[in-house]
């Protein structure tokens, strides 16, 4: 199958939204005729009209961090689905490994989202991954097919053709630590294989499933150069332009 590359910068709880336009102006100027990949600039809340009109009439997507499942309602600090749309956010990351942790998102939570997402036309891109203790405990399997079978849940093959997944090992997310190429092809092939089941083998071929542990421009090469692997959501690499560009430029 064609399925053309996602590099997403998750710019996380960083940049002012002075620095975030600044960012975005310096990727602007490198990337606006770049085509191999699509590219997409996930800016917190504060910063997403700025970065918005920065990269407006690029092709440079933007989405969100996170958002709630409810249209409206009185979620104090929430962000709804229509206010992410109304400015014109195409992705959403859903389920990362920080929300989870942190936050305590469950995967019952997760699929909430994911069918808000759908409905509101909105690409999610749904992070799964296991934690060290379960890879050491030969339970990366378990945890990833655990995951994607509840946050699928009544998910259509038609709903699905928005879906982006990463695959993040927790234990490589900002600790300078990268699964192996092998290691990640492995846990990708496994994904697109509990898709196939979940969905169907037409949707598990044409979902784009993204690295999203430690890339960097040192190790992007191997990484994004296996089959299985769609492209990359990225952390740390993407806070410094020069960095995100050249990982980029794989």
């Amino acid at each position: 199958m064609s399925r053309k590359p996602l590099i997403a910068a998750n710019w996380k709880m960083y940049k002012t939204p002075a620095e975030a336009r600044s960012c975005a102006e310096a990727l602007l100027k490198s990337l606006q005729d770049h085509t191999r990949d699509e590219i997409a600039i996930c800016p917190p809340f504060v910063s997403l009209s700025i970065v918005l009109d920065t990269l407006s009439g690029s092709n440079l997507a933007v989405g969100a961090q996170n958002m709630h499942f409810a249209d409206e309602g009185a979620y104090t600090g929430e962000i709804s689905p229509p206010m992410l749309t109304s400015i014109g956010v195409t992705y959403v990351i859903l389920g990362h490994s920080e929300r989870r942790q942190y936050f305590n998102e469950t995967d019952e939570l997760v699929n909430q989202k994911l069918h808000a997402a759908f409905r509101h036309k909105l690409s999610p891109i749904l992070c799964v991954g296991e934690k060290l203790e379960e890879r050491e405990h030969n339970l990366t399997e378990e945890v990833l097919m655990r995951q994607i079978e509840l946050a699928l849940r009544n998910v259509s093959p038609n709903d699905a053709s928005s879906l982006v997944i990463a695959y993040e090992p927790i234990w490589a997310i900002g600790t300078g630590k990268t699964a192996t190429p092998e290691m990640a092809a492995e846990a990708h092939l496994l994904i697109r294989s509990q898709v196939a089941r979940r969905l169907d083998r037409k949707s598990a071929d044409n979902l784009r499933i993204l690295y999203g542990g430690s890339v960097r421009p040192d190790n992007a090469p191997s990484l994004l150069n296996q089959p299985e692997i769609d492209g990359a959501l990225v952390g740390g690499a993407s806070l410094n332009p020069e960095s995100f560009i050249k990982l980029v430029r794989y």
